[in-house]
């Protein structure tokens, strides 16, 4: 089973991009180039501020859309912690799953 990661991308017009990947930088490399969401198509360059694991899909599909659900506040606040507090917010959907 592979392992899953939730990733976090900015944009130069400093939006915030979320997604999940079993390899966060091959997916960064596809943003990078176009063919990855529509979402970040011509709005490089790119940078990956945050990334962790997140257990199988399901459970980073679930920390996925929580984090997407929160404001943009709230988003900065969690990335202004780094991977770390990324991970504290994960493992919460992470154990979910293991309940």
């Amino acid at each position: 089973m592979p392992l899953w990661w939730l990733y976090v991308v900015r944009s130069s017009d400093g939006s915030l991009y979320t997604g999940i990947s079993t390899d966060p930088t091959r997916r960064l490399e596809k943003h990078a180039t176009g063919k990855g969401a529509r979402a970040l198509r011509g709005r490089g360059p790119l940078k990956l501020v945050a990334q962790c694991q997140a257990g199988d899909r399901a459970a980073a599909s679930r920390a996925e859309y929580a984090f997407k659900q929160l404001t943009k506040a709230d988003k900065e606040a969690t990335l202004a912690g780094g991977s770390k507090a990324l991970l504290a917010f994960a493992r919460a959907y992470v154990d979910d799953a293991s309940d």
